[in-house]
């Protein structure tokens, strides 16, 4: 049986890449520090370990597990805090990846699926919708820790062949989102919305995202570990461009919101416009989105109404 290690495995996305792969028959760890993630998105047939991944101690994980793939998904997330604290987010973006790719080089690892951005860290767009090939020019410090790794990654591949894949997510939304955090628009509006409080939309509202629901990037990363290829990078995104005046509407019409929208000022260091061209992933991977924007809020909305209910 194959054995896949999931950093931030207790995380919004991280927890539903082990619920694919249990239910594909991998063996399944997961390290998390719990920082974010929480013990109620774990899937109780994996095997967990609580550390940050900054932790020397994380070699002797590495070490009693022996795993095949790797799923890297442990990260500093919040834009906002990664123009604040530059280091912070550096000590873990860069110094905790580097770590976990250390331990990977040294057990031998077959395969490390790597989470980068499919927004911050291509800037503001020179063309859209962006692929691959998009100049990488970050305006936050999070875009430019999340791609310092994918370099570090093609060293690692050249110097001891160590076969990797880069997944460059867009904005990924779906149940298990905290609505109380600082990234996650879908989340965060849904939770004001359904406790009827007031919504802010930071800048005018006509910035827009890329929008793909969580079990597509879990599917992304199922892919490329079973699709044996060489490294190579990926945009896992829709492909279409939503503005947030738009997630605003339709989540307000879900969720029969009938409060204004509040503007605030815009952001420091966010993107105006961007949206991803997955169309390598449909040919090199075969991966294609499955649950559109439309679908996908309702998911979301019928999880968090879940949770109300307490069940």
């Amino acid at each position: 049986m194959a054995k896949i290690l999931v950093t931030g495995g207790a995380g919004f996305i991280g927890s539903h890449v082990p619920d694919l792969f249990i239910e594909q028959g991998f063996e399944t760890v997961v390290v998390d520090n719990f920082s974010s993630g929480r013990a109620s998105s774990l899937n109780p047939r994996a095997k967990v370990y609580e550390m940050d991944i900054r932790d020397a101690r994380l070699r002797e994980i590495f070490e009693a597990e022996q795993p095949d793939f790797v799923s890297h998904h442990a990260a500093q997330i919040d834009v906002r805090r990664s123009v604040a604290q530059p280091l912070f987010d550096a000590d873990i973006n860069i110094l905790g990846s580097l770590n976990v790719i250390e331990c990977a080089k040294e057990f031998g690892v077959k395969r490390f699926i790597y989470i980068s951005s499919g927004g911050a860290a291509y800037g503001e767009p020179q063309y859209v919708p962006c692929d691959e090939a998009h100049p990488i020019n970050p305006i936050c410090q999070y875009g430019a820790s999340k791609h310092a790794v994918e370099h570090y990654l093609f060293m690692y591949y050249a110097n001891y062949g160590m076969k990797y894949t880069v997944l460059r997510y867009a904005n990924v939304f779906g149940p298990r989102q905290d609505p109380n955090g600082e990234a996650g628009v879908v989340a965060i509006f849904t939770g004001k919305m359904m406790a009827g409080e007031p919504t802010i939309i930071n800048g005018d509202g006509e910035q827009t995202r890329d929008f793909v629901y969580v079990s597509d990037c879990a599917q992304a990363n199922y892919l490329a570990a079973t699709v044996d290829r060489e490294p190579a990078i990926y945009n896992i995104g829709w492909g279409a461009p939503t503005s947030i005046n738009q997630i605003f509407s339709a989540l307000a019409q879900t969720t029969g919101y009938t409060l204004a929208a509040n503007y605030g000022p815009a952001k420091v260091g966010e993107t105006r416009h961007i949206y991803l061209d997955a169309s390598k992933a449909r040919k090199e991977l075969g991966w294609t989105p499955a649950v559109n924007l439309e679908e996908g809020m309702k998911k979301t909305v019928a999880y968090f109404k879940t949770l109300e209910r307490g069940a």
